[in-house]
């Protein structure tokens, strides 16, 4: 079976091969609109497929019994598709006809334009398809464009490419297990980082759209959801992803788009998630235009939304094209329009107008609409006054492609209680840098959602603000104001820099040792002075006692149970999942097990444990259940597939098989489990060859050393570079040459027969070694099909939680490792004091003193 992780990885691969030097945030309208198509190609087969009973039947027996259906019952067959699908595609113009034609050698790029042209004209005569119309306009996908290449020929070459690329993927089936939207969600994200600054008109990064959608979706009410810069529908789907299956079949997904482009992006990108046709409203428009959508049965109001998502363009200039006026409803409650120069709050106060009472919105801005004054400064005083910000939310900088400024989330509410606290996260710290971008981590997520959700104050973290607080900031929501981040270093005790001593406040503050290891402390500290203590052991012992102490053991000991009973737990659970849709639960529940379970253990930092197993999902659980409920697990271990690398560049690269590899048991893990005699043979022997190079180069040193009996005697066969320059190894035809010719009683001789005989030494221990690793490789790779159940069990174990109670117990060693690295910083940093330089100095007076003694002038 086909995972989506395969999908996503062939999918990106050849895009990058067949776009060439094409701007990627082009080539993603020709590449997801050809996806889409192969997918409206399928839906019609599969439909025809069901209505005729030929669903038991090969793709090549529908496809023809399609063309043999229409010749006869054109008009009621395809008022069938009209009434089941609400679009059809005709028979020649199916997407599988293309493939056809390019098998057969009669395609032509005419027909692929002649094929999108039909699907337009067919949907554009019915109310029913409505929402495909424009899928497939000149400006989405024009097929003369000469960036597909410089003429006819070129360009029929790349397309073919393109369309080869998904021939054998069954858009339906990938549909039903969301792999196809998973798969489709994917490419736009690539497609986005790759296209730099335009990436913003399309797509918001996959970790900010958690943040804001896992926030809304708290609300359990929500049936209707508007995004007024909806760009590719990623944040729409986010939301929806985090629903309930109730919720999921009832929401209907609200948006409006500006760029016709990715307006229609956005309805492809619904559609192959699953989403009815009938639940999906948009719009290609502009959001700060006439205002939309408007309540049919009440004129001139918005219609209102149980959630509000958005990500509009930063600070956008004269956004105000339309001129629109402050008693337009959408600002008349501001009082004020907003600067001409930024349209952030015109965005804001766009989507606040279709916020139902009871609803939620969470916008993403550039941190200056927090602080700027002017009319914006009234507008947030507004906003403050009516008790509309419930949340500001500092993401850190660099998140997005297309700008390094850091943003800020802000959620709204209509329905606050009066005298509610504005609650201020201040994530901007929490995250890890790839590459240029900084990304939030699962635990970064968690964590933010989870502050959100219990509302507290947390240290450097979180901060609730009342009323009186932010009037005396005069309305400033500058989060620094609000939230005070920890201190990095500790501060420097002038005291304890003259009179030495650690300050007792500084270990006080080493919260975890003192609730985890107190009586080790006291055991190991003498006060020098009140308020001042000195350290009586070496932080090597101090260290070794901490860990070993009872308390801590027992923490080890309870977080050991505790991951043991956890990962035996989900162990079966996932192993035996038979529906791919399960995954999704399974995920949802191992992380919040994980929280709940660790929260419990003092000390320990269950987001921490939370990324473990983020991790372990995303590396092997995820690939691996989506095999096992597609299979057998124990069937599934038994498994090999071709092991396939790519070798050559440019246009003579090439997928070459390498040997074998596992398809669930790596066949890394099955050598390292069952053949360690035979790895170890091998080590020795690499041990041989590494000391036989040395000697080989210490002979190379010494036959570059003039005036030395190897210079004398190796010197002639060094290899030359080109201005005879001597290089780092012996010419060996030289070398047999030289020994040949040399008389065994000369100085020369044993230099040249050590060389010649280490040389020989290299040659064979090299070919055992290859030998033997040939050998050790073909044994496991044979021994894969023949493993037993128990053995299957073992490894997949191993490969999935080896080392997991391991990585969970070093959470109770890590929190004490690191103020034990703090309390080693103090200690060196005042075992230096006052008394000790002047004892210096003092002792190097002397010392000068007894020199000038020593002096004898001549």
């Amino acid at each position: 079976m086909i995972t989506s992780d395969d999908i996503k990885r062939r999918l990106w691969n050849g895009a990058n091969e067949l776009r060439g030097s094409m701007d990627a945030s082009r080539y993603k309208d020709y590449m997801l609109g050809l996806m889409f198509y192969k997918f409206l190609s399928d839906k019609t087969l599969a439909t025809f497929a069901q209505s005729a009973g030929l669903v038991n039947e090969t793709k090549e027996a529908i496809f023809t019994a399609y063309f043999e259906a229409y010749e006869a019952y054109g008009e009621t067959l395809i008022n069938t598709f009209q009434s089941q699908l609400g679009y059809y595609v005709l028979p020649e113009y199916l997407y599988q006809t293309w493939l056809r034609d390019i098998d057969s050698g009669e395609f032509e790029v005419q027909k692929v334009t002649d094929s999108l042209n039909n699907f337009e004209r067919t949907v554009a005569t019915t109310e029913d398809g409505a929402d495909f119309k424009g899928l497939f306009s000149t400006s989405m996908i024009d097929l003369t464009d000469t960036a597909l290449g410089s003429d006819l020929n070129q360009r029929s070459k790349n397309i073919k490419g393109l369309i080869l690329l998904f021939s054998d993927l069954d858009m339906v089936d990938l549909q039903q297990n969301d792999i196809l939207g998973d798969a489709y969600e994917y490419l736009i994200g690539q497609f986005a980082m790759e296209s730099g600054k335009k990436a913003g008109e399309f797509y918001t990064p996959s970790q900010v759209s958690e943040v804001m959608a896992q926030i809304v979706a708290k609300d359990k009410n929500i049936k209707s959801i508007y995004d007024p810069t909806v760009g590719s529908g990623s944040l729409l789907l986010t939301v929806g992803k985090h629903l309930s299956a109730d919720q999921q079949r009832l929401i209907h997904y609200y948006g409006q788009e500006k760029n016709t482009a990715t307006y229609n992006l956005t309805r492809m990108n619904l559609l192959l998630h699953g989403v009815k046709p009938h639940k999906i409203t948009m719009k290609n428009g502009d959001t700060l235009g006439e205002d939309w959508p408007e309540d049919p049965q009440r004129p001139n109001e918005g219609v209102l939304f149980d959630a509000v998502v958005m990500n509009p363009p930063y600070s956008q200039k004269n956004w105000n094209k339309a001129d629109l006026k402050v008693s337009d409803p959408r600002f008349e409650m501001a009082g004020v329009l907003p600067p001409d120069s930024k349209g952030d709050f015109a965005f804001l106060l766009h989507g606040l107008y279709h916020l139902d009472t009871q609803g939620t919105m969470a916008i993403v801005l550039p941190h200056g609409v927090l602080f700027r004054g002017g009319a914006e400064g009234q507008i947030r005083q507004t906003l403050l006054e009516k008790n509309y910000i419930d949340t500001i939310i500092g993401l850190p900088s660099s998140l997005f492609t297309n700008t390094g400024i850091p943003v800020t989330v802000i959620i709204l509410k209509k329905n606050r209680n009066m005298g509610e606290p504005v609650l201020f996260i201040d994530a901007s710290e929490t995250f890890i840098k790839e590459g240029k971008q900084n990304v939030l981590r699962e635990k970064d997520i968690a964590r933010i959602v989870d502050t959100y959700t219990t509302r507290e104050n947390i240290e450097g973290f979180s901060h609730l603000a009342d009323r009186q607080e932010i009037v005396a900031n005069d309305y400033n929501l500058n989060i620094p104001r609000y939230v005070e981040a920890n201190k990095e270093t500790v501060d420097h005790d002038v005291d304890a820099h003259l009179y030495g001593g650690i300050p007792k406040a500084n270990i006080d503050d080493l919260t975890v040792l003192n609730k985890g290891a107190k009586n080790v402390l006291k055991q190991h500290f003498k006060e020098v002075r009140p308020g001042y203590l000195q350290l009586e052991t070496s932080i090597e012992d101090l260290t070794d006692q901490v860990l070993n102490a009872d308390s801590v053991q027992e923490k080890m000991t309870e977080v050991a149970e505790i991951a043991g009973n956890y990962v035996d737990r989900y162990w079966k659970q996932v192993k035996a999942v038979q529906d791919i849709n399960q995954l999704g639960d399974i995920q949802d529940e191992m992380l919040m097990n994980i929280k709940e379970v660790l929260k419990q253990v003092d000390f320990l930092d269950q987001y921490e444990g939370y990324q473990i197993i983020a991790d372990i999902w995303e590396r092997d659980l995820k690939h691996d259940g989506e095999l096992i409920a597609g299979g057998d697990f124990y069937e599934l271990g038994r498994q090999r597939e071709p092991h396939m690398v790519t070798k050559g560049t440019g246009n003579k690269r090439r997928q070459v098989q390498e040997g074998w590899e596992g398809v669930l048991v790596p066949t890394n893990l099955a050598e390292t489990t069952y053949y360690q005699v035979e790895r170890q043979a091998i080590s020795d022997l690499e041990g041989q060859l590494a000391d036989t190079e040395q000697g080989l180069a210490d002979l190379v040193e010494a036959a570059k050393e003039e005036d030395t009996p190897e210079w004398d005697a190796l010197y002639d066969v060094l290899k030359k570079d080109a201005d005879d320059e001597p290089k780092d190894s012996f010419d060996n035809p030289a070398v047999k040459r030289e020994l040949k010719e040399a008389d065994k009683n000369s100085a020369e001789y044993p230099y040249l027969k050590q060389v010649s005989d280490l040389t020989a030494q290299k040659s064979k221990v090299s070919k055992q070694i290859k030998d033997a690793e040939k050998e050790l490789e073909e044994a496991v790779q044979a021994r894969i099909p023949e493993l037993t159940n128990e053995e299957i069990d073992e490894l997949v174990y191993l490969k999935w939680f080896g080392n997991t109670k391991d990585q969970l117990i070093n959470l109770v060693k890590q929190p004490l490792l690191d103020e034990l690295n703090i309390l080693e910083t103090l200690n060196e940093r005042y075992s230096q004091t006052i008394e000790n330089l002047d004892q210096e100095i003092e002792s190097l007076t002397n010392e000068f003193e007894d020199l000038l003694k020593d002096l004898v002038v001549g």
